[in-house]
C-alpha cells in the first residue's frame, strides 16, 4: 500500500471509529467531534437531477443508490470507501446494522431507502440525520464522500414551502466547514451561470481552493455544442481542474449494465471524442476519484499536526476521565475490600478538607460559636425572670412561713437555678446547628468524591453510616453541654456571694438596711446581684459550650466518623462486598466507551507515527 493510501485509509478508519463511538455530530466544543471536524471529507453538492448519484456510483463502481424523480436523497449519506487487496470480495456495512455484511448491492439500495423512510416516513420530507455506509472493495480508492440532498428552487407537492431553505441550510452546514472538500456537480446541458452547486460553492469558498467542479451529461449536449469553455476554465475558473463525467444512460441503467463496462464506455467516449480527446487523460470518474484522493493526501499532510494535537488532547482527556471512573471491579474479596477502604479514605480526605479549611464549609461551624450562640444567649428572657415582681415572688416563696434574717440564700439559689435553666436551650441549639453543618459537609463530600460516583449503592450505605455516627456524636454533645449547664447549677461560685454582704455594709447603714429588707430596693438589689452572677456564668458557658461541641462532635467526626462502618465491613463476605460495589450501569457504559475511544486514538497516533511522509 502506498503512503497516500495509508494516509487516506487512516483518516477513513478514524472517521469510521468516531462515527461508531457516537462522536460524529456532537457538541462542537467536544474534543471528539472536533476530531471529526479536523478530518477532511468530500461533500457532494448539486441540484436535483444533476447526476450526483451517478457520479458517486461511477466512483464506487457499483449501482447502489436509490433512483427516481424529484427529491431522492432525503438524508445525508456518509459514504466511506475502503480499498481492499486485489481478489477480496466486495461488501458494504451500515452503521445501524453493524454485524451485517451486504454483498448484494441491490439490497444496499433498498436498505438506504428503508432507513430513510424510518426517519422521514414515506413522504418527501428531509432529515439532517445522516446514514453511514462503508463499502469495502478492491476497485475503490480510500475516500469519505457525503451525498447531500439535491438543491432545488421550488417545493413540490407534499413538501412544505420551507423545504428549499431547509435543504440549502443542511447542505451549507457541511460545505462551509474549512476541512470540507466541495464536489460541485453541474449538468453540461445547462448554463453554468445557473448552477446551484457553483453558486453555493462560490459563497462558502470564494477563492475556489476547496471546490472541484464536475460536469455531467456531456453526451447529452446539443449537437454542435461542447463544454470546453467550462472544462478548460474559461467560463468559470477554479483552483482545481474541472472534470467531465459521462454517466450511464437511462437505457444502460434499465438493462443493468455493469459499472465496470460503464467505466470502459466512458473512457472510450473521451478517447474518441473530437471535442474532448485532448483532455481524455483528465476526464472520467476514475480520474476524478484519483484526483480527489491525491488532493486528500495533500490536505491530510497539512492537517496532520492539528490532527495529532487533537488526538493527543483526546488521549489526555480520556485517560483523566478513566482515572476518575476507576478500574473495573475485581472478583477477589480482598481486592473488593481494598477498593471499599480506598473509597472511604477518599471520602474522609475530602471531608477533613472541608473541616480544616481546604474546602468551604468548616467556617459555618465557627459561625455557630461566634454568632449564633452569643445571639441566643442575649435573647434569653432574663429580664422577665429577674423582674421586681418575679424576684419578690421567688424570694417570698423560698422563705416560707419564716422570713430570711440576713440574706435570702434559698431565694438566690432558686433565682439562679431558674435563670441557668434557660441556658439549656442555646446549648442544645448549638449542638444541633453543628450537627446540621456536619451532615451537610458529609453530603457535599460524598458528592465531591469522584471515585464514589461509580457506586450508588455504596454511596447510600456510606452516607447512612456517616449520618448514624453523627447522630451518636450529637447525643454525646448534648449530654456534655447540658452537663456544663447543670454543673453551674450544682455548685455556685461562693467567692462572688461572699463579697455581697461586705459591699452592702460598705454602702449602707445596717439599721437602714434591716428596715429596707422587705422593701422594693431590697428586691431590686437581689435581682441585680443574681443578674451579675448569671452574666459571669454566661461568659463562662459562651466559652465552654463550643469546646464541648468541638470535642464531642467535630473532633470525633474527624477521627472516627467511619470506625463503626469499618467494623461492619470487616464482617462481610465477598458476595456482600460485591453487592455494595454495585456499579451504576451508565458509569460502566461510559468506562467502556472511554476505553474504546482511548484504544482508537492510541492506535491512530501510532499509525500516524508509523506512516513515512515522503514529499
Amino acid at each position: 500500500m502506498t503512503t497516500m493510501e495509508s494516509l487516506i485509509g487512516l483518516v477513513n478508519r478514524i472517521q469510521r471509529a468516531c462515527t461508531v463511538l457516537g462522536d460524529y455530530g456532537g457538541d462542537d466544543n467536544n474534543t471528539f467531534s472536533s476530531l471529526w471536524e479536523a478530518l477532511p471529507s468530500v461533500a457532494v453538492v448539486g441540484g436535483q437531477s444533476s447526476g450526483k448519484s451517478s457520479v458517486l456510483e461511477s466512483i464506487v463502481g457499483r449501482d447502489f443508490l436509490p433512483r427516481g424523480s424529484g427529491i431522492v436523497t432525503r438524508r445525508p449519506l456518509v459514504l466511506q470507501l475502503h480499498k481492499l487487496e486485489g481478489g477480496s470480495q466486495e461488501y458494504a456495512e451500515f452503521l445501524h446494522l453493524p454485524r451485517r455484511k451486504f454483498t448484494d448491492f441491490s439490497l444496499v439500495r433498498q436498505e438506504i431507502q428503508d432507513e430513510t423512510d424510518r426517519v422521514t416516513g414515506k413522504t418527501k420530507q428531509i432529515s439532517p440525520i445522516p446514514i453511514h455506509l462503508s463499502i469495502y472493495s478492491p476497485y475503490v480508492v480510500n475516500l469519505t464522500l457525503i451525498d447531500l440532498p439535491g438543491l432545488t428552487k421550488v417545493a413540490v407537492e407534499g413538501q412544505p414551502e420551507s423545504i428549499v431553505q431547509e435543504i440549502e441550510t443542511m447542505v451549507r452546514s457541511y460545505v462551509e466547514k474549512p476541512n470540507s472538500i466541495i464536489l460541485a456537480i453541474s449538468p453540461a446541458n445547462q448554463d453554468i451561470a445557473t448552477s446551484d452547486a457553483i453558486k453555493l460553492a462560490r459563497e462558502v469558498d470564494p477563492t475556489g481552493e476547496r471546490t472541484f467542479g464536475v460536469l455531467t451529461k456531456l453526451d447529452l449536449m446539443d449537437k454542435g455544442t461542447n463544454a470546453l469553455d467550462v472544462l478548460e476554465g474559461r467560463s468559470y475558473r477554479l483552483q482545481h481542474p474541472w472534470v467531465g463525467i459521462v454517466n450511464r444512460s437511462q437505457a444502460d441503467i434499465n438493462k443493468n449494465v455493469d459499472m465496470i463496462i460503464a467505466r470502459r464506455k466512458e473512457r472510450e467516449y473521451f478517447a474518441n471524442s473530437p471535442d474532448y480527446g485532448h483532455l481524455a487523460n483528465k476526464m472520467g470518474s476514475e480520474y476524478l476519484a484519483k484526483l480527489l484522493s491525491q488532493h486528500l493526501e495533500s490536505v491530510i499532510r497539512a492537517r496532520i499536526p492539528s490532527i495529532t494535537s487533537l488526538i493527543n488532547k483526546s488521549i489526555e482527556e480520556l485517560e483523566s476521565e478513566l482515572d476518575h471512573l476507576g478500574r473495573p471491579i475485581a472478583l477477589d474479596a480482598g481486592a473488593q475490600l481494598y477498593t471499599i477502604l480506598e473509597l472511604c479514605r477518599a471520602f474522609e480526605r475530602i471531608f477533613k478538607e472541608h473541616l480544616d479549611g481546604g474546602r468551604p464549609g468548616g467556617d459555618r461551624i465557627y459561625n455557630v460559636f461566634d454568632n449564633q450562640l452569643p445571639a441566643a444567649l442575649r435573647k434569653l428572657p432574663l429580664d422577665r425572670h429577674l423582674s421586681l415582681q418575679n424576684v419578690r415572688k421567688v424570694v417570698s416563696e423560698s422563705d416560707g412561713y419564716q422570713p430570711h434574717l440576713i440574706a435570702p440564700e434559698q431565694g438566690y439559689r432558686r433565682l439562679i437555678d431558674g435563670a441557668l435553666n434557660y441556658f439549656r436551650g442555646p446549648a442544645e441549639a448549638s449542638v444541633d446547628a453543628v450537627h446540621f453543618v456536619l451532615k451537610e459537609l458529609v453530603r457535599k463530600s460524598i458528592a465531591e468524591t469522584q471515585e464514589l460516583k461509580r457506586f450508588p449503592t455504596f454511596q447510600a450505605e456510606l452516607a447512612a453510616a456517616a449520618y448514624q455516627a453523627l447522630e451518636r456524636f450529637r447525643e454525646e454533645g448534648k449530654k456534655t453541654t447540658l452537663r456544663l449547664v447543670d454543673m453551674e447549677s450544682s455548685y455556685l461560685t461562693v467567692e462572688f456571694f461572699r463579697r455581697l454582704p461586705q459591699e452592702v455594709e460598705k454602702a449602707e447603714n445596717p439599721a437602714a438596711s434591716n428596715s429596707d429588707r422587705y422593701a422594693e430596693g431590697h428586691f431590686r438589689r437581689i435581682g441585680s446581684n443574681v443578674s451579675s452572677y448569671i452574666g459571669l456564668v454566661s461568659d463562662t458557658l459562651k466559652n465552654t459550650i463550643p469546646k464541648a461541641v468541638v470535642y464531642c462532635q467535630v473532633r470525633q467526626a474527624k477521627q472516627s466518623l467511619l470506625n463503626h462502618f469499618y467494623t461492619q465491613i470487616g464482617k462481610k463476605e465477598g458476595k456482600q462486598l460485591l453487592q455494595m460495589l454495585d456499579e451504576d450501569p451508565a458509569m460502566m457504559e461510559r468506562r467502556q466507551q472511554c476505553a474504546k475511544r482511548l484504544e482508537l486514538y492510541k492506535a491512530a497516533r501510532d499509525e500516524i507515527d508509523s506512516v513515512s511522509f515522503v514529499r
